[in-house]
C-alpha cells in the first residue's frame, strides 16, 4: 500500500513491537523499518527520510519511528506493508478507516 505524504511527515507505529530491521533495504525499498508484533504479524514502513529508531528497539503504538521521504521512490510516500506468517495481508482489514 502507498500512502501518500510530504518529505517529514512522521511515521508512526501501528502497535506495539520489536524493530527487527532498520536499515537499507532490498532495491525499491529504500530506508526501512520492520517492526514484529504479537501474533506474528509485521509491519513494514519503506522510503523513509530518517529512522529514527534502530534495530532491536522496542517501540509503543503511535510513536513517532520515522520521517516520510522518497528513497527508493520517486516521490514522497510511504508504502506499507502487514505480513502475518510471512504472508501479506490487506492493511485495510486491520487497520482503522482514515
Amino acid at each position: 500500500m502507498r500512502i501518500e505524504g510530504n518529505s517529514g511527515d512522521p511515521i508512526v507505529a501501528i502497535g506495539d513491537g520489536k524493530v527487527i530491521f532498520a536499515g537499507q533495504g532490498p532495491k525499491g525499498y529504500g530506508n526501512l523499518l520492520i517492526v514484529r508484533h504479537e501474533g506474528e504479524l509485521l509491519s513494514v514502513y519503506a522510503h523513509n527520510r530518517a529512522l529514527l529508531v534502530q534495530e532491536g528497539s522496542q517501540v509503543r503504538k503511535g510513536q513517532k519511528i520515522a520521517e516520510m521521504g522518497d528513497s527508493g521512490a520517486d516521490r514522497a510516500q510511504l508504502g506499507f506493508e502487514l505480513r502475518r506468517n510471512g504472508r501479506p495481508i490487506d492493511p485495510r482489514t486491520t487497520l482503522p478507516p482514515r
